[in-house]
């Protein structure tokens, strides 16, 4: 028979066991919710921007030569026309979104100013909601890489997030100087 200081000790080691475990188990759901959340907010922003990029094509007062607004509008229309989150066919619409915009960005002057401005902020937050996902996506997969979890499957049968990389570096920007609200003053050009 174990004398009763082995049993404590083994009760107690079980026990800080299993609360690792729910607590791992607990963080990496939470790291997987968190990817679909980003997941989400990054389509609603990938929709919102090829939704503007439509808008400013089409619209009479835009400007651009006839051929150009035609395939604004067709790189736009692709983009709306992706229905579920896959990877490849997603990312090289994107792309070609991204590219269309920057070729944009040389015209801004004659465009209708309220579009640029639309156009601008959804490229923006494409750009800011990317990271957010990729944020979330690389704790997951560090958390899921670490030995443990590895070996005790605790991700389950849920598939590895991946990177979402697409070539929005460009941004269709406003304007060298920015804006930085009411009563501050821009800082000069370095």
């Amino acid at each position: 028979m174990l004398p009763a200081g082995w049993l404590i000790a083994a009760v107690f080691v079980a026990i800080l066991l299993t609360s690792w475990v729910t607590f791992t188990l607990t963080r990496l759901d939470r790291l997987h919710a968190r990817v679909d959340a980003a997941q989400s907010a990054l389509d609603a922003q990938l929709v919102r921007r090829a939704a503007a990029l439509l808008q400013l094509a089409e619209r009479p007062d835009s400007t651009l030569a006839p051929d150009a607004a035609h395939a604004l509008v067709d790189t736009a229309r692709a983009a709306l026309a992706v229905q579920h989150w896959q990877q490849d066919e997603r990312r090289n619409v994107e792309n070609q979104v991204g590219r269309a915009i920057a070729g944009l960005q040389q015209d801004r002057a004659r465009l209708p100013a309220d579009a640029v401005t639309e156009l601008a902020e959804a490229a923006a937050r494409v750009v800011i909601a990317r990271r957010f996902f990729n944020d979330a996506v690389r704790d997951t997969r560090t958390l899921r890489a670490r030995r443990m979890p590895r070996l005790l499957h605790l991700a389950g049968r849920r598939e590895l997030p991946l990177f979402f990389d697409i070539e929005d570096t460009s941004v269709f920007t406003d304007s060298p100087a920015i804006d930085r609200g009411p009563g501050t003053t821009p800082s000069p050009p370095t």
